[in-house]
């Protein structure tokens, strides 16, 4: 990978079809928003293990004015998803697949909804059958499996294969369909077709969500069709903090946001001087939990909230929390959660509309259900509800679930402009922080930044314990540095792993030209104009 700079706009995702829609969408004078609900439809199509429009979604948009807002694609817990009703059907937690595992609604298209129109107030003419053009031909001509789609084994694959209309979608002869198959969803295509033609809106209270409804209804949702029609997605004031060089906004509760924007305002404080040193991955690492820490004691329904999350962000709670940390030995840590599978995706226009966008089923498919009418493949993100009525994120109607997904941007005082993020639960703010402090602190091009060895602090699929899992390209002096600190290292026998994230940025420079980079452990890149 290499410096890729682009004159006046460029878009950044996980798989070059999405790329190319979101390109396409910027040389026919669209905006980068426009370019974006694009990239999501089409990346919805091409990459299903990662994401669906049956998932969640989660927008940080700037302005040419630099004025930055954030859309909540979050949809909350249905109208028959009651603790009692697990308890009754024998559970202690919410499966993670099959019809039970279908607990929320699905936000992603109410959040199409609202930036459709933030779109049209930038300036936005294009019509919305062409924004959902590419992922109409990709679903129904179909797209060949990604690398990606076919080397990933799914955890518990034969709830999945159990799971109502999973196999017939997404496998032949038993197995999931191998790299290079052609994968075509033709009623998946005539939903987005047909929601293209009478608006987004209908799939909640058109003819699409009554589909939608009737499917959930026979399969045993608890989501219902009142619960569709209700739904809209919110504008909500984005979390901030100010740094030396920029102010970094992310997502509010109920996401991980605070997390990402604590750690880097706390390895700030620590006035690290050199990249991949003991200093700085230690100092990420002991961010990490602190923040890690705070997150897991704050973060739920925005509507419920126990503590202020901007209190974390205080100068002084910030100063006094980086003080605690010992530069020499690793704190104690337990603070993880399940990795998930998520996608980010940045585009960036002439005009200097910047947008971050993360989309998501959390675990990889989902909940597994695809629904027969519209070819929907259903989220299972209300596995994070708890059935303890006293827990931090009880399962109630109505509530939203905690959430991983957070996308970053970063406006700086010399007029830069950052779109960045990258996938993978826990690791989320950690991809973020190293990417970050890589690039901005330590001056490394964006591309060397994303591609340079990664870790995580966190426990990954299938595993019981909590581990410091590094690629195996870091140094061997810094291995054994963080090893006799008292972090528990596993380094992997890969050089670059997916399971570390599929991370991205794009920064835009005071002349109008856009700096932009894709990671290698994906299946996609960085495009523009």
């Amino acid at each position: 990978m290499t410096d890729t700079r682009f004159p006046h706009f460029a878009a950044a995702a996980p798989h070059l079809a999405a790329a190319e829609s979101g390109q396409a969408v910027l040389r026919e004078g669209g905006n980068a928003v426009e370019a974006m609900l694009a990239m999501a439809a089409t990346i919805a199509v091409v990459y299903p293990h990662m994401n669906s429009l049956g998932g969640d979604g989660f927008w940080l948009i700037a302005d040419p004015k630099r004025c930055v807002q954030y859309i909540e694609a979050c949809g909350p817990a249905g109208a028959k998803a009651t603790i009692e009703r697990y308890r009754k059907s024998g559970y202690d937690a919410i499966p993670a697949r099959g019809p039970d595992a279908t607990v929320t609604v699905p936000g992603a298209v109410g959040g199409f909804a609202e930036a459709h129109e933030l779109a049209r107030r930038f300036g936005g003419r294009l019509p919305l059958p062409d924004l959902l053009g590419d992922a109409v031909r990709l679903s129904r001509g179909g797209c060949k499996v990604a690398p990606s789609l076919a080397r990933n084994e799914p955890s518990e694959i034969g709830a999945l294969k159990a799971a109502p209309g999973f196999a017939s979608a997404f496998m032949a002869d038993g197995k999931l369909l191998p790299e290079g198959a052609l994968l075509r969803q033709l009623n998946l295509a005539d939903m987005i077709e047909h929601m293209g033609r009478a608006g987004l809106d209908d799939f909640y209270r058109g003819d699409i969500g009554r589909e939608i409804a009737a499917d959930l209804g026979r399969i045993g949702s608890p989501v219902t069709r009142p619960d569709l029609e209700a739904y809209r997605a919110v504008r909500r004031k984005p979390l901030s903090v100010d740094l030396k060089a920029a102010t970094l906004f992310n997502a509010p509760p109920p996401t991980q946001g605070l997390a990402s924007l604590m750690i880097l305002a706390l390895f700030e404080r620590l006035d690290v001087k050199a990249a991949e040193s003991f200093a700085h991955v230690h100092g990420l690492l002991e961010a990490t939990k602190l923040a890690f820490a705070a997150r897991n004691r704050i973060v739920t329904d925005f509507t419920h909230l126990r503590e202020e999350p901007e209190d974390m962000l205080a100068k002084d709670h910030l100063d006094q929390a980086a003080a605690s940390i010992d530069m020499k030995r690793a704190a104690p840590f337990a603070g993880a959660i399940p990795i998930g599978d998520t996608i980010w995706m940045g585009a960036i226009d002439a005009q200097g509309v910047a947008v971050s966008y993360i989309q998501s089923v959390y675990w990889e498919f989902g909940s597994g259900c695809v629904l027969p009418a519209t070819g929907l493949l259903m989220q299972n993100r209300g596995v994070s509800f708890s059935l303890d009525e006293g827990a931090m994120n009880p399962l109630r109607p109505g509530r939203r679930p905690f959430h991983t997904l957070n996308p970053p941007i970063a406006l700086f005082k010399d007029g830069r402009i950052l779109s960045y993020g990258a996938m993978g639960g826990d690791g989320q703010p950690q991809f973020q922080a190293v990417i970050f402090t890589r690039h901005v602190m330590f001056g490394q091009p964006l591309h060397q930044a994303i591609d340079a060895p990664r870790w995580l602090l966190g426990r990954a699929w299938g595993k019981s314990s909590i581990d410091l899992t590094l690629e195996n390209r870091f140094d061997e002096s810094l291995v054994r540095a963080l090893e006799k600190a008292g972090h528990p290292v596993v380094v992997l026998d890969k050089p670059y792993d997916e399971g570390l994230g599929h991370a991205g940025a794009l920064m835009r420079f005071p002349d109008g030209s856009i700096e932009a980079a894709h990671d290698p452990r994906s299946d996609g890149g960085a495009l523009g104009g």
